[in-house]
């Protein structure tokens, strides 16, 4: 069941003021549509707001609309808030003010709206959410999205093609009972939810039959296919003793392997203490043996030792027969010297002599001082000045690797520069410039054939800081231009001329004559504020023929540029001279007739740069050319003066050379007098010594008596160590004696050891064949009880034994083969059993569980269908009786209003039974006597009938109505003046009556001669440009006899 809606308060109660709870008192916008600001007061019943077409009447509806929170959709203008803001403003305001219960009470709803599409709302000054004012809105039963409540100007022809069914909503929500609408969907929803339940009982009913009749069909087979299954049951029960067999056989198998396991280890142990029995004399003997061994290698180890000391005491005793040997021999050289001694000390006597003599002979040696301090001086100044022009060639050495690094940089830069040139010559080839890289390259090589400087393509020479100045200079410049290349003598044009046709581009020839008659570049102050801040001839740098040529061929300086605010005031810029003007978004041209002097403009947009894209600045490129050549000159005067330096610091060496071999020659003089005479000093000196050494020489007699004692000494040790090495030849016979006799011994033992050994290894070779049999057991074991293992686990993972399973596995067969040819047995009698589909248990017992879904789904919605049908009776019972009442009550008050205007009119309810989605309102009209009622539609009326027609059935609705005001904008717009004429009649009767709603008449045009009531306002829109004093007399309620008046004084 709906919940039903609380009832709409009595809207219709009067007060002093004749305004009704929620009538429109005040309206005010500001910055909105066609308005600057707006205030008016409608009257509490019929507003009549009159002004011709475009004036405002239509953004007076959208005010109260949007006001009164309607959406911007319902207007049929535009979809966004921020579209009434007045253009060239930020935001703006709708302010409504509601009439409430009591003259006092007032609800002034204000709506703050900008171009971003915000909204701000205000009740009575206080900021509030949309959705509290539209509770108050709601209050009052105010609905702007109903077209019979409201119905603007962009929304007349929808309210005229509203079928039946939306005529009836749409009158239901507007008059009658306001729990109408809400009942009337109920029902909708109710008969559809009907609909849905007859069609799932239908066809689950018919469902049902169907899976029913298939499972009984298929019983038989059913049956057929159970007793089959018994069987392949019983067999999947023998095949899970069937493991189980398997796995008392491994266990068995198992526990014999464990016996064979038990018997290898009782011989294993047997062999091993057989081996421990003889393995224990060989340990003993082998102790005994490593004894004598021990022994042995003590006295072997004596016995060398012994050896070592006789060797060394043999080798002092010849050491010492040596001494002897020699001091016999010495004796015998002293005997020979004595005789020689006597004939050296008269020789070197003689020799002293004549030394002595030699020195007192030798004259004394001056060194020439002065010519060596000559020499020195000169020296000194020449490497002086040899150090000063290394220190200035090093300067100039610096100086050129600078000047390098310098012109490497220009290079590079020019390189680059050049690099975006070959840019600029690719953007010229691709606005039809074919061979213009070409015609540059070729230019580039025959520079030195010309007389003047050259320049081109023109593009490539000017340097533009502004790409924005770019697109002006680009589009004003014709194109043949760019591409063209700029001679400075009449020969050098006629050689590019020449060479240069075949490539198809242009040579033009600067004379050097500019015109003296140029406008010199100044603006005015009145033309810098409308934006105009420079010219074009202003905007860009190149070589003066360049830049002369440009202006005498395009034009530049009558052409100005300007910014945004210039584009916004382009039409005063002509009055100050101007005819040519750029802005960033359009192009300006004007142009004087010769004939009357008229001014006539052409406006064109600006498109972004495509050629200066990569411009380089041509200035730049100069003044690195001029930087280039200037380096490589000072770079030779460099190298030239390092050349000079070199030389003349040569020259300086070479003298300075010549000088130190001078010198040089007269040291090695002064040297070698002062050699010679320390030799002879130093001759003379050496046989004093030797003379004086001499003359020391000692005895001979007493040199002979020492050589005879020390020899005694010497041949006392010798017997010394002839008894020592006696002694220790007595030492080693002993123990050579010795270490024979324990030799013996250890090789007794040693033969008795290798005797037990080889009856040990006999025994040893049997117990590691027992050892290996039972490490062979123990596999065999390990292998029986995996294989066990993995047995009770094939057999657990098939069936865990339990009683009943215990006792089943009693019934079956005890043995592997009985029980396989048990399972082949059963095996055969289930495949004997034919089933042509094996799916067909599967079948069966799906379909059976679906029977029972379907029969549980088919009760559920039976009681459902019942418990509909009921809601609908009663809702029906609520909401039909009411609708008819009302619908006859709008059909009598249609009916008389339609005999005024025309022939005959009638409005019906159009029922459908239980399609209530389809019940609808028929208005049906006659407009001549000889026809029939029609159902109003344009394919039956004209457009003026189908106006008369809406026009009377909104006024049949104006008893009916529980709204505060109604709205209709220009639908006498059709109408013939005597339709028109009724029409507005009927409109001033019912604003007449007590409970009619306000309401609100939008027109361009009233009729002559009307007849109006004092329920009648009239709200006149007046704009234009000398209407603000006649709109402050009226606004002040003043009669238009003072407006005359005030028109007559002035």
């Amino acid at each position: 069941m709906a919940h039903r809606a609380a009832k709409r308060p009595k809207l219709n109660q009067r007060g002093e003021d004749d305004y009704v709870p929620g009538n429109i008192v005040e309206i005010e916008i500001h910055n909105f549509m066609t308005y600057d600001h707006l205030r008016c007061k409608p009257g509490p019943r019929l507003n009549l707001v009159v002004g011709p077409n475009g004036s405002g009447k239509s953004s007076l509806v959208c005010a109260i609309a949007l006001g009164l929170a309607g959406e911007p959709q319902i207007l049929g203008r535009a979809s966004s808030i921020g579209a009434f803001v007045k253009r060239g403003e930020e935001s703006g305001y709708i302010k409504i003010t509601l009439r409430g219960y009591s003259v006092e009470e007032l609800y002034a709803i204000t709506r703050k709206i900008d171009i971003h599409n915000k909204s701000e709302w205000l009740l009575n000054g206080a900021v509030k959410s949309k959705r509290e004012v539209a509770d108050i809105i709601k209050k009052f039963n105010i609905q702007v999205n109903n077209l019979t409540q409201f119905l603007p100007q962009d929304r007349v022809c929808e309210f005229a093609k509203l079928n039946p069914i939306q005529l009836l909503e749409e009158t239901e929500k507007a008059v009658g009972n306001p729990e109408l609408p809400v009942q009337h969907q109920a029902l909708i929803e109710k008969s559809l939810e009907l609909k849905r339940l007859e069609l799932s009982v239908k066809q689950n009913g018919d469902t049902l039959n169907q899976l029913k009749s298939l499972n009984a069909e298929l019983e038989r087979d059913v049956e057929r296919v159970h007793q089959r299954e018994k069987l392949l049951a019983k067999v999947e029960k023998m095949k899970k003793k069937l493991p189980w067999l398997k796995y008392d056989m491994r266990k068995v198998e198992y526990k014999e392997a464990q016996k064979q396991e038990t018997e290898a280890k009782r011989k294993l142990d047997e062999a091993a203490k057989t081996l421990n029995d003889l393995s224990q004399p060989i340990e003993d003997l082998k102790k005994v043996k490593t004894k004598q061994d021990s022994g042995c290698r003590k006295v072997s180890s004596q016995i060398s030792e012994n050896a070592k000391e006789r060797m060394e005491v043999l080798e002092m005793e010849c050491h010492m027969g040596v001494q002897v040997q020699a001091k016999y021999v010495e004796m015998e050289d002293l005997r020979k010297q004595e005789e020689s001694r006597q004939l050296r000390f008269l020789k070197a006597k003689e020799d002293l002599l004549a030394a002595e003599e030699e020195l007192a002979n030798l004259p004394i040696f001056e060194p020439p001082r002065n010519d060596i301090e000559r020499l020195g001086t000169q020296i000194r100044e020449l490497e002086l000045n040899s150090n000063q022009l290394r220190l200035q060639r090093t300067e100039n050495d610096n100086l050129v690797r600078q000047k390098k690094v310098a012109l490497n940089q220009c290079l590079d830069r020019l390189k680059d520069m050049e690099s975006k040139n070959t840019k600029l010559l690719q953007a010229l080839r691709n606005t039809g410039a074919d061979r213009i890289l070409e015609a540059y390259n070729w230019l580039q090589e025959h520079r030195n054939e010309l007389k003047k400087e050259v320049y081109g393509p023109v593009l490539i020479e000017v340097n533009i800081q502004n790409l924005k100045h770019a697109a002006y200079l680009e589009q004003h410049v014709p194109n043949y231009i760019w591409k063209s290349f700029i001679t400075q003598d009449t020969d050098d044009r006629d050689f590019l001329v020449r060479n240069l046709r075949s490539f198809d581009v242009p040579i033009l020839n600067y004379l050097g004559d500019s015109r003296s008659d140029r406008i010199s570049f100044q603006i005015s102050d009145e033309v810098r504020k409308l934006g105009v801040y420079t010219r074009l001839d202003q905007v860009f740098d190149a070589p003066n023929a360049v830049k002369e040529v440009l202006i005498s061929q395009a034009g530049l300086e009558h052409s100005y540029v300007g910014t945004h605010e210039t584009d916004q005031r382009a039409d005063e810029i002509s009055k100050f001279g101007i005819l040519d003007l750029w802005t960033p978004e359009n192009h300006y041209r004007w142009s004087i007739s010769r004939y009357g002097g008229h001014i006539s403009a052409s406006v064109e947009a600006v498109y972004h740069s495509r050629l200066f894209m990569c411009s380089s600045d041509v200035g730049d490129i100069e003044r690195l050319r001029s930087r280039k050549s200037e380096l490589e000159s000072t770079i030779e005067n460099l190298e030239e003066r390092h050349k000079e330096l070199l030389a003349e610091q040569r020259h300086l060496e070479d003298e300075a050379a010549k000088l130190h071999k001078e010198r040089e020659e007269i040291v090695n003089t002064v040297k070698l007098e002062k050699k010679k005479r320390r030799d002879i000093e130093s001759r003379v000196d050496q046989r004093r010594r030797k003379l004086e050494s001499m003359w020391k020489e000692g005895d001979l007699e007493s040199n002979i008596k020492k050589l005879i004692d020390h020899a005694r000494q010497l041949n006392v040790k010798r017997f010394h160590l002839a008894i020592k090495i006696k002694k220790l030849l007595i030492d080693a016979v002993s123990h050579k004696w010795s270490y024979a006799e324990k030799h013996m011994k250890s090789i007794e033992l040693e033969m008795k050891i290798r005797e037990l050994e080889v009856n040990l290894k006999q025994h040893q070779k049997s117990a590691l064949q027992a050892s290996a049999y039972l490490e062979s057991c123990k596999k065999e074991t390990e292998h029986r009880k995996q294989q066990l293992i993995a047995a009770k686990h094939q057999a657990e993972s098939i069936a865990v034994i339990t009683e009943d399973v215990a006792q089943e596995f009693l019934e079956m067969p005890g043995t592997i083969e009985e029980l396989e040819a048990a399972i082949q047995d059963n095996v055969s009698a289930a495949n004997s059993i034919l089933c042509l589909n094996q799916n067909i248990l599967e079948e069966y017992d799906s379909r059976h569980r679906k029977i029972d879904a379907l029969a549980t789904k088919l009760e559920a919605d039976n009681d459902h269908l019942k418990q509909c049908l009921s809601d609908i009776e009663t809702l029906k019972g609520d909401w039909l009786p009411t609708l008819r009442r009302l619908v006859a009550k709008i059909n009598e008050t249609f009916g008389r209003n339609f005999q005024e205007m025309a022939v005959a009119g009638e409005v019906s309810l159009d029922e459908h039974q239980m399609d209530f989605d389809k019940f609808g309102i028929l208005i049906k009209v006659k407009f001549r006597q000889t026809g029939q009622l029609q159902v109003l539609s344009a394919h039956h009326q004209s457009g003026g009938e189908r106006s008369v027609s809406t026009i009377l059935y909104l006024v049949s609705l104006q008893d009916l109505t529980n709204c505060p005001f109604r709205v209709v904008d220009e639908i006498n717009q059709g109408m013939d003046p005597i339709n028109e004429r009724k029409m507005f009649q009927q409109l001033v009767r019912a604003a007449s009556q007590p409970s009619t709603p306000q309401c609100f008449l939008l027109t361009p045009k009233l009729l002559p001669d009307l007849e109006y009531s004092d329920a009648c306002s009239i709200l006149n829109i007046m704009n234009g440009p000398w209407i603000e004093e006649p709109s402050k007399v009226w606004s002040s309620g003043e009669s238009w006899g003072t407006v005359m008046g005030l028109t007559g004084e002035a």
